[in-house]
């Protein structure tokens, strides 16, 4: 005859702990060439995983023109010192400190050294 099989179990809980809330929501919003240049970052990982075929087809997924979709993936040519401070952009209010139609002299500048003088120089103009 078979004596009947025991099985002990242990049993634990585990209680995690929940981030506090913020008190405070951060005011104002990340300004637009900021969202543009990531947003270009995205595309461009998006074609080079193979998500997308193209940027025509991201063009057409995004509903933008293929022109729009030129001018935002060109701020990937801007030196990266120059993306880092964009991305950096403190929160804003009001009217934002640069605009992608600003930046588009900067980007046609095909050396990065004069690229950095060139936003230097827009920099101390526009105060920010």
């Amino acid at each position: 005859m078979k004596t009947p099989a025991t099985r002990t179990v242990l049993q634990v809980e585990f209680h995690t702990k929940r981030a506090p809330r913020p008190t405070v929501a951060p005011k104002g919003r990340v300004p637009r060439v900021a969202r543009l240049l990531a947003l270009a970052h995205r595309i461009d990982g998006m074609v080079r995983d193979g998500e997308t075929r193209d940027l025509a087809e991201a063009a057409r997924r995004l509903g933008l023109t293929r022109a729009r979709m030129t001018q935002v993936m060109n701020l990937l040519l801007l030196a990266p010192a120059i993306q880092e401070e964009t991305l950096a952009l403190p929160r804003t209010t009001g009217r934002d400190p640069i605009s992608e139609r600003r930046l588009r002299p900067i980007v046609a500048e095909a050396v990065w050294n004069d690229q950095i003088d060139r936003w230097r120089t827009i920099r101390s103009r526009g105060g920010f």
